[in-house]
């Protein structure tokens, strides 16, 4: 159990978005590609990409190399090959049947209406071309036709195909309990395997199920017999009991229950095994493929009591050596990481204070590996108020025949505020140096006073004035 919170250690929920998101393309990939040979081929293809993740661990570099080029050559098989499949699922006609619907199959086909339409049209010799599809629509294969949408009935399907009827040369299309469509074009079949006394019927029937998984009946106009292709083969129906077992195995009412409940099942199941597979991927990329990398991050100090303040640091950031996948590594921006120490316990003078993983805060993912240095060293002072003279920092020398006889700052004093420490032995506060060797004659400058340490607060801030008087000297 310790193994497995380990693994998961630092998951976030973006991981888990990315992990559904990737299912549910994979799962989607499956529902709308089920049942054809593009699904076959994707399959193929994750076998050689597992080979080759398997070449990665055990240390196989032309073997892995190999599969690589056939992957990718691979794929550009399924594209070309199969773009005939590929074409009839981008075709959907509605993003919600794309994105959401699950493609709808034979389910509760009035078998017995079928037959005794076929039987009929086939005792009266009226050629007739019925496709039912299955689990591949024929969209892409066979497009046009005339849309009808009526209820399936024996008079409705006889209609169609009556030699008057201006559609009856074209296949008729049935969905569950309704003719969806007549008048259909199908794609002839180029295969010379099959009989020389086939018609143009028979080869479109065979050429439709070339390339889709419909189940498709033939009624011969010249001899009255009737042919069933199903996945490029065909049978010669000579009962009713045989084309009813056939169309009743594939599209009847009795097998629906069953036939829906096996296919929940096995949607259940693909969804099982998609998020398993990402989850795998994911823990493959976290924990498989762990990248090390070092980041300075500042001290953030909180807490402080208000009557003090820092005096000094034995640093002012420390080095933190991280490890995670190198997306998420790559992916870090500096205000992701923080230190942050607590001063609410510490005293006036020096104190030592440790840095653990309590006090750092980590992108979800990332782990701490090293931290250095592991303790701040920090200097603690108590606030105080002092009232300091203001002193003019003269340098250098009057011009020849000068002499500065007086000179005064306003204000004569400031407020300084700071650590007691510091303003303990604080008689006099300095301005910026003043070249007196510039200076001719009496006036009044600005000046900016020094400030040592830094951490020292004036007030008040306003410049402060230095008014002096410059006489000459006797005999000049």
């Amino acid at each position: 159990m310790e193994t497995l919170f380990s693994l998961f250690a630092g998951f976030r929920w973006q991981d888990a978005l990315d992990i559904l998101l990737n299912s549910y393309i994979l799962f989607r990939l499956y529902v709308l590609f089920r049942g054809t040979n593009v699904i076959r081929a994707l399959l193929a293809i994750c076998g050689l990409w597992t080979v080759s993740q398997a070449a990665v661990v055990l240390g196989l570099v032309i073997t892995n190399w190999a599969m690589q080029g056939i992957i990718t050559v691979a794929a550009l098989i399924v594209i070309i090959v199969f773009r005939n499949e590929i074409s009839s699922v981008l075709q959907t006609k509605s993003l919600k049947s794309f994105f959401w619907g699950i493609p709808r199959h034979q389910f509760n086909t009035p078998v017995n209406i079928i037959v005794e339409s076929v039987f009929e049209l086939a005792r009266k010799k009226i050629g007739a071309l019925i496709v039912l599809p299955l689990k591949q629509g024929i969209d892409s294969v066979a497009p046009g036709g005339i849309t009808i949408r009526g209820k399936l009935s024996r008079e409705m399907l006889v209609s169609i195909f009556w030699p008057d009827n201006p559609l009856h040369d074209g296949a008729g299309v049935i969905q569950g309990e309704r003719i969806t469509s007549a008048g259909v074009i199908l794609p002839l079949s180029k295969s010379k395997a099959l009989p020389s006394f086939f018609g143009t019927r028979h080869r479109a029937a065979s050429g439709l199920t070339e390339l889709t998984d419909a189940l498709v009946i033939v009624v011969s106009e010249e001899r009255g017999e009737i042919t069933l292709f199903k996945d490029n083969e065909y049978h010669t129906i000579h009962n009713r009991l045989a084309l009813g077992k056939l169309l009743q195995e594939h599209a009847g009412e009795d097998s629906a229950p069953n036939r829906i409940k096996r296919r929940t099942m096995e949607l259940v199941a693909v969804g099982v095994i998609s998020l398993l597979c990402f989850t795998g991927i994911w823990l493959r990329f976290s924990n498989g493929m762990e990248t090390l990398a070092t980041q300075e991050v500042p001290v953030e100090f909180i807490n402080p009591n208000q009557k003090m303040e820092i005096v000094s640091s034995s640093a002012s950031s420390v080095k933190l050596l991280i490890s995670g996948a190198r997306p998420l590594i790559n992916a870090i921006k500096p205000e992701q990481i923080n230190i942050k120490l607590n001063l609410s316990q510490s005293v006036v003078g020096s104190n030592k204070l440790s840095i653990t993983r309590e006090n750092i805060l980590l992108p979800p993912g990332i782990k701490l590996k090293k931290i250095e240095p592991s303790e701040l060293d920090i200097t603690l002072d108590t606030l105080i108020e002092k009232q300091v003279p203001i002193q003019p920092n003269w340098v250098g020398k009057l011009p020849r025949g000068l002499v500065m006889s007086d000179a005064w700052a306003t204000p004569e004093t400031v407020q300084i505020t700071g650590g007691g420490l510091a303003l303990i032995d604080m008689a006099t506060i300095f301005t910026e140096p003043i070249p007196l060797d510039k200076l001719s004659e009496s006036g009044t400058i600005t000046a900016t006073l020094v400030l040592n340490p830094a951490s020292l607060h004036l007030k008040p801030k306003d410049p402060i004035q230095i008014r002096y008087l410059i006489s000459k000297k006797a005999g000049f």
